[in-house]
């Protein structure tokens, strides 16, 4: 429902299909992770010769009656399985469409289950949609999270439930943030070409260079992504980014232990590495590392683990 109710989600993907027919005109299509069949159903209004929506979940038997019930029946075939394990009834796509993007792009992302479908059966000059995808990083001040989320715990009630301040550290949170905190330029950490990418890509090691753009206390690093539709006349991008119309995907907020003090055009710099966890390859782990010399604080580095989950 949340997904279906993001509009700048929907709109995007709605338009990129609706507005270029061109892409979709008897042609044959795959949805991954087909959801409602929302998709599927903007694919076959383009013109599609036929599409296939894939999904594993329990939500595929309510797709299948909303495609009948829109009479499209005859156009869309919903399959009730996992990519990697089944055989579609033809033997190559021409588009993949996917909503595969979780929260910092990455956490409980399908993005592997489309690269599968991608060199399964992908046709030659086929295309992916989208077919970009950007991952930015940008530094915050925000004063209030240590006193609301992590000494909040030292007294509950006059409890001390001071262990639990660890577990909250390394542990990202997913929030709308309001954008007059950014304290630095946002920095381009990764792009991602789906068309090309292979699963080894998704665990990376990026260097970051953020530079502050007012004197602050930098506390927190902030993850968010564009997608593009690249394909299409003129090409479509959908921002989850915090001066941007709020979408379900929010960012990914990653609080320091301790925070710096930056002055203007000061430079904080590092690396983010990311990496699927090996118990569950939809968790994510990530270590940050830092250095910065200010006027304020002097030479200070060092690097935090987090842990999505």
């Amino acid at each position: 429902e949340e997904m279906i109710k993001d509009s700048v989600r929907t709109n995007a993907y709605r338009d990129s299909i609706l507005n270029n027919k061109h892409l979709f005109e008897d042609k044959i299509v795959l949805d991954v992770g087909c959801g409602t069949g929302i998709l599927s159903m903007f694919a076959a209004q383009a013109g599609a010769k036929h599409v296939y929506g894939v999904d594993c979940s329990g939500i595929i038997h309510s797709a299948k009656q909303i495609v009948k019930d829109n009479k499209l029946d005859g156009k869309v075939t919903l399959i009730h399985g996992k990519v990697e394990d089944l055989e579609l009834p033809v033997d190559k796509v021409d588009v993949i469409i996917s909503e595969w993007m979780g929260y910092a792009l990455f956490y409980e992302s399908m993005l592997d289950t489309v690269l599968v479908a991608r060199d399964r059966w992908l046709a030659p000059g086929g295309i992916v949609m989208p077919d970009k995808a950007c991952l930015w990083m940008a530094g915050a001040a925000d004063p209030h999270f240590k006193a609301d989320k992590i000494d909040f715990w030292g007294d509950v009630y006059g409890f001390d439930m001071s262990c639990i301040k660890k577990t909250v550290r390394v542990e990202p949170l997913v929030e709308s943030i309001r954008p007059e905190i950014l304290c630095t330029k946002p920095f381009v950490l990764k792009n991602v070409n789906i068309a090309t990418c292979t699963k080894a890509d998704l665990s990376f090691e990026c260097p970051y260079r953020l530079q502050a753009t007012r004197n602050d206390y930098l506390t927190s690093f902030v993850l968010y992504f564009d997608v593009g539709f690249t394909k299409c006349e003129p090409p479509i991008w959908m921002t989850t980014g915090p001066r941007a119309q709020y979408t379900h995907w929010r960012q990914t907020v990653f609080h320091m232990h301790e925070e710096l003090v930056v002055s203007a055009k000061e430079v904080v710099s590092g690396k983010v590495s990311c990496r699927p966890n090996e118990k569950n390859h939809r968790d994510l782990d990530f270590r940050i590392s830092f250095s910065h010399k200010g006027k304020v604080n002097g030479n200070k580095s060092g690097a935090h683990d987090f842990k999505m989950r």
